[in-house]
């Protein structure tokens, strides 16, 4: 059993305001992993403070952006020795399938590698050209780091989440509070040794695991200059609110429910062997995932078929279990919510043509749901339009090219999308009517070079990148004459 009884704040490894550990339970089958301190508002205080200790007289902000690469490539190297023990506590605590956890290992090697592949490249200070040859001043512009950054995680796929946000956030020199999910305090306090041996100055980073209340407290805190939250649209409308209210610079990675665009050419094995891990990778508890299948009506019978020996192939189980494709959800409050939206399915009339409502044999002990499918889908229906966040798939016909755009993007949502096609010119056109962040082609991976976010409720903001990293800057404009 791990015990960590400390809160990284500035730099430092300190005693909580509140001694009383949070146990935290395997969603395997709820026994105790371990038992950790929990952030109370005190904390925040005395980390927000140290942060902007940091970032007013400290070094962090005036070093070199090269220095500052550095330290984000000690921090990768770390991480990459460690990689094994980090996907193994994440599957612990999550109860995300062991494969999905080691496979993102190298994933989020690239994601650190396209920041700083964006930051070598950044014009941290740069001479504009006027546009006027007749005028006798320079135009300098320069890019500063914004301040303090209130960086808040969910729990789902944690270090990629933390690491989209710290990597540009201190590649751009900013200090930072990041706020974790009570559920991954022992994971994500090993990222925190990470950084403190990496070697950032005193005040740059704390890592505070916290619940709801305490990370409002956070974002409304006014020393902080920036919020950067992935989580919910609920949630995410809340924090916009407060952004607002104060001024405050905001970016917001929120829910979705992406389609999968199917056309009539489509290679079905091809895009079973991709949908298996774009729509029911990490138990189905991801927000870019592509749960809402069209399907043309000529092959709607035939992809229903497919579907089902798919879904039914995956072994479902112990998440430390090498064969295991899909684990337990988190919490049982969330196993709840997803076999409460499996009933809603039935009762509006959904076909379940694979899974349904009861708990899998021999599972009951811990937070299993059985991976349900459900055809004769109208994309009305509420398990069409919300975000269920669990392995539920719903299947929706379509009549033509334009019929299936049109579905596609009838939805609160616009986070991510697919589609499938013999003809990659053909999928290309699709995708440019899509109202949606990203999209991928024929089960392409995402890239980290190019920018990450959503449409409409889907968030505000994007992340990765060159574009991702400017959201963590103030642009300056300097003129001189000559």
């Amino acid at each position: 059993m791990m015990i960590r009884d400390k809160l990284y704040i500035g730099g430092s490894w300190v005693a909580p305001s509140n001694p009383d550990l949070l146990e935290i339970l395997s969603p395997h089958d709820r026994s105790v992993l371990g038992r950790a301190a929990q952030a109370a508002e005190a904390d925040v205080d005395a980390a927000v403070a140290a942060a902007r200790e940091a970032f007013d007289h400290g070094p962090w902000p005036r070093t070199d952006p090269k220095e500052r690469q550095e330290v984000i490539r000690r921090l990768n190297a770390l991480r990459e020795a460690r990689a094994d023990e980090i996907a193994a506590a994440i599957s612990a605590e999550n109860g995300s399938a062991l494969w999905f956890t080691k496979a993102g290992q190298p994933f989020l090697t690239r994601q650190a590698n396209a920041y700083l592949r964006a930051a070598e490249e950044f014009g941290w200070e740069e001479v504009v050209a006027p546009s006027d040859p007749s005028v006798d001043f320079d135009t300098v512009v320069r890019r500063e780091p914004i301040g303090v950054v209130a960086a808040v995680i969910p729990w789902n796929s944690p270090y990629s989440a933390a690491m989209a946000k710290l990597a540009p956030a201190l590649l751009a020199g900013n200090t930072v509070v990041l706020k974790v999910s009570p559920e991954n305090s022992l994971s994500m306090m090993l990222l925190a040794d990470l950084f403190h041996e990496a070697g950032l100055p005193g005040g740059t980073l704390s890592v505070l695991p916290a619940n709801r209340e305490t990370s409002e407290y956070l974002v409304s805190h006014p020393d902080v200059d920036k919020i950067s939250f992935t989580g919910s649209t609920r949630a995410g409308r809340r924090i916009a609110s407060i952004a607002g209210e104060q001024l405050k610079r905001v970016g917001l990675e929120l829910g979705g429910k992406s389609a999968a665009i199917v056309l009539e050419d489509a290679d079905l094995p091809s895009v079973m062997q991709g949908l298996r891990f774009g729509s029911l990778g990490n138990n189905g508890e991801a927000c870019i995932l592509q749960t809402r299948i069209l399907a043309p009506r000529g092959r709607y019978d035939e992809i229903v078929a497919a579907l089902k020996e798919m879904v039914e192939s995956l072994k479902v189980g112990d998440p430390s279990a090498e064969d295991t494709f899909i684990g337990p959800m988190i919490r049982p409050d969330q196993q709840q919510r997803v076999i409460d939206y499996i009933r809603l399915g039935i009762e509006e009339g959904a076909r379940p043509v694979t899974g349904g409502p009861e708990v899998p044999k021999g599972l009951e002990q811990g937070n299993y749901v059985t991976p349900t499918l459900f055809a004769d889908v109208d994309n009305s229906m509420r398990i069409a339009q919300e975000e269920i966040f669990g392995p539920v798939l719903t299947v929706i016909a379509y009549d033509d090219e334009d019929d299936a755009v049109r579905i596609a993007n009838d939805s609160d949502y616009g986070l991510s999308g697919g589609v499938w096609s013999a003809d990659p010119e053909r999928a290309l056109e699709v995708a440019r009517r899509l109202r949606t962040g990203t999209v991928t082609l024929n089960g392409s991976p995402m890239s980290f070079d190019g920018p990450f976010g959503g449409y409409k409720a889907s968030g505000i903001g994007r992340e990765y990148g060159a574009v991702g990293l400017t959201g963590y800057v103030e642009h300056k404009t300097v003129t001189r004459r000559r």
